[in-house]
């Protein structure tokens, strides 16, 4: 195994920052969305009950299933594993924006207003940086399940580690199939617990003492 590793130890470099590169990205693509798609809808019942119904209906759409849709339109390659990574992304994000804007105490935003801000000003200043440590919690789960689903994507030719384990899948029996099996999982778990411990990072310098979670 430790000679597999070292004889393509490029390879499994260049792999791997394409994986987290492909996870990263959309990620805050998918923050972007669902955070927009939040603040669009958490003031209306109907519409968040209809956000949080979408997320959970997405969430049990098999991985292999969308990326066989998405090859008819996007073909082989990046295009289908960033709209695939995407959609998955954003939907714990979008169902804890709701949570953590609709949660902000009323009494917090009245003062806000009292005080002279405008929605806008009370949304940015006052609302999202409340309902940030929810949200940094919908982007680690985000992130965590997404670095599966971008393993997943080797299915259409996307970039990433996944490349390994299908290559040992298809090649099962032959010589080495288990150690690219087991280096595409192994290194798909390294980069997800890496890649979780800086979101912890992040949410040490990005929320407040008095209101972490």
């Amino acid at each position: 195994m430790w000679d597999y590793i070292q004889t393509r130890r490029a390879e499994i470099l260049f792999l791997g920052f394409q994986h987290v590169s492909l996870v990263v990205q959309c990620a805050l693509l998918a923050t972007a969305i669902g955070v927009t798609v939040a603040v669009l809808v958490y003031r209306d019942g109907r519409l968040t009950a209809l956000a949080n119904g979408l997320s959970a209906v997405g969430l049990t759409i098999p991985a292999f299933a969308l990326l066989g849709l998405l090859l008819t339109p996007f073909g082989f390659g990046v295009r289908p594993a960033v709209v695939a990574v995407t959609f998955y992304a954003a939907l714990p994000i979008l169902r804890n924006a709701v949570v953590g804007l609709a949660g902000v105490d009323a009494s917090l935003v009245e003062s806000a207003r009292g005080i002279g801000m405008g929605r806008a000003a009370t949304l940015l200043r006052v609302e999202l940086p409340l309902a940030w440590p929810v949200i940094l919690t919908g982007v680690r789960i985000s992130t965590q399940m997404v670095m599966g689903i971008a393993a997943v994507a080797a299915y259409v030719l996307g970039p990433g580690l996944g490349g390994f384990i299908f290559t040992g899948l298809s090649r099962l029996g032959g010589a080495n199939a288990l150690y690219a099996t087991l280096t595409g999982t192994i290194g798909v778990v390294v980069l997800a617990v890496v890649l979780d411990l800086l979101l912890v990072l992040l949410g040490r310098w990005t929320i407040p003492r008095g209101i972490r979670v």
